[in-house]
């Protein structure tokens, strides 16, 4: 259990907001790059924190540690690439880790995500491409 929270906490960084420079006919406009929303998060002051939140308890609720042959649960990493799509929806890009058993419950418990809001640049739905490790 003390795994899974220092996984959530690698999350922290999970709903970045970054912002891109876009030129127009010689005058530089900036334009600001919003994370997606976590559904229940939309009227929170802070979307960040509230999307930390619901991603900490979404993992401590779905993620079942697999067994070996022996019976035993397996522990290990598991790096994870994504993308919450313009519909909001998370698809799994690629897992890579040693164990192919925490790969595969990774990918599953990930693509349990609810669909969120999605990702926004000027305002317009737009894919966001995230890579998260974590440890179990």
């Amino acid at each position: 259990m003390k795994n899974i929270f220092l996984v959530a906490l690698l999350f922290i960084g999970f709903g970045a907001v970054a912002q891109d420079d876009v030129s127009v006919e010689g005058n530089k406009v900036s334009m600001k790059e919003t994370a997606p929303v976590w559904p229940g998060c939309e009227a929170s002051e802070d979307t960040k924190a509230c999307f930390n939140s619901m991603l900490m308890k979404h993992i401590k609720e779905n993620y079942k540690y697999p067994k070996n042959e022996n019976g035993e649960y397996i522990r290990g990493k598991a790096t994870v690439s994504l993308v919450v799509n313009e519909e909001g929806k998370v698809v799994v890009k690629e897992v890579t880790g040693k164990h192919p058993k925490i790969n595969k419950e990774a990918k599953r418990m990930i693509e349990a995500i609810p669909t969120m809001t999605p990702g926004q640049l000027a305002g317009k739905p737009r894919a966001i491409s995230y890579k998260i490790p974590l440890t179990f």
